[in-house]
């Protein structure tokens, strides 16, 4: 059993329809790993927030802040669906590393991981039932030593475009990180284990776990 598209009306009517769920994000990563764990959203319905930390605010507030935001926003447009959101920062100490806006940005943040430890959190927000849940999850990632032409080389690729941090774990920048601990798909853009679980506290029917 999957969580497929808004399922149409059988026999019995509207009121045996499966519950919908929405992702409020246009990150085609965490559509891949909700597919890769048998769960498709009924729609993808971003919610556009203002990104902008507040002053002293840290990482992990932060995610937990514009992911509670972004599931608020997207339930007011589908207050019947299950939505879910979510939010990625890479923390260098108390600074966050959202989204590069350039590549001398980007240039920036791999110079500043380079040879250290960061921490990368993901928020997950689900609004169901007039209600809204939260959970972090945080990873710690350790990058090598990168030289000055794998920081060339990598801004070349522009793999680093839309990725907190300036880098993506899944595509080239692998190369780069030689120890994690914790979630690997926290890393991706959505913890899946906690993200199954709040479906399922929420009452979402999922694959192998029934109502």
């Amino acid at each position: 059993m999957s969580v497929a598209a808004e399922a149409k009306p059988g026999r019995e009517g509207a009121a045996q329809s499966r519950p919908r769920l929405v992702l409020a994000s246009a990150s085609p990563r965490r559509l891949d790993l909700l597919a890769q764990v048998g769960i498709h959203p009924a729609a993808v319905a971003p919610a556009d927030v203002d990104e902008t930390p507040r002053p002293r605010e840290l990482p992990r507030p932060y995610a937990q802040r514009l992911a509670h935001a972004k599931a608020e926003a997207a339930a007011a447009r589908d207050p019947e669906a299950f939505v879910l959101a979510a939010d990625t920062v890479v923390a260098a100490g108390r600074r966050i590393l959202g989204k590069p806006r350039d590549a001398k940005e980007a240039e920036r943040f791999l110079s500043l991981l380079s040879g250290r430890r960061h921490r990368v959190i993901t928020a997950v927000a689900l609004a169901s039932g007039g209600s809204i849940r939260v959970r972090a999850v945080e990873t710690a990632v350790r990058f090598k030593r990168l030289s000055d032409a794998e920081i060339r080389d990598y801004l070349a690729s522009s793999e680093w475009q839309g990725k907190a941090g300036g880098y993506a774990i899944q595509g080239r920048a692998a190369a780069f990180v030689p120890w994690i601990g914790g979630s690997y798909t926290n890393v991706v853009g959505l913890p899946l284990t906690e993200t199954l679980g709040l479906l399922h506290g929420a009452g979402l029917p999922l694959p192998g776990r029934g109502a």
